[in-house]
């Protein structure tokens, strides 16, 4: 995965101004460094971010990085949110609480506001989906 999103982040560069809008499909998230990189590249090249499909986990950082103008949604888009985990070099998996009220910071507000009304990030995904997404984001056309 995390080499996937690397060749992304070069074709972006490589690609400079003028490509046309990055089309989120499915992405199931993953190591949030791989991310935040990516999504610095896609904020910096100025494209408009089409959500069409589940965008889970790592991905939702979008949010926090592309602004909200550039981001649009289509009736398949999913957001799927939940605490930040973290894995020790002997692969244990544990609650990051510190990572997870930093990641929530990021988001704007209307996202912040919706986590909050679902009872806050855990390791249960919340998703956020038709009716309730739309109202926050634009429909790409």
């Amino acid at each position: 995965m995390r080499r996937l999103i690397c060749v992304a982040a070069l074709l972006l560069v490589a690609a400079g101004p003028g490509l046309a809008d990055v089309r989120i499909r499915s992405s199931p998230g993953g190591e949030v460094g791989s991310y935040l990189i990516l999504f610095e590249l896609v904020r910096k090249s100025g494209e408009r971010v089409v959500i069409d499909g589940p965008c889970l986990s790592a991905c939702t950082l979008v949010l926090s990085i592309v602004p909200s103008r550039r981001i649009c949604v289509t009736p398949r888009a999913v957001l799927g949110f939940h605490a930040a985990i973290a894995v020790d070099r002997a692969g244990h998996r544990y609650s990051a609480s510190g990572a997870t009220r930093v990641i929530t910071e990021t988001y704007p507000a209307p996202i912040r506001a919706w986590i909050s009304r679902h009872g806050g990030l855990s390791r249960q995904v919340l998703l956020l989906r038709g009716r309730e997404l739309s109202a926050m984001y634009p429909s790409c056309s």
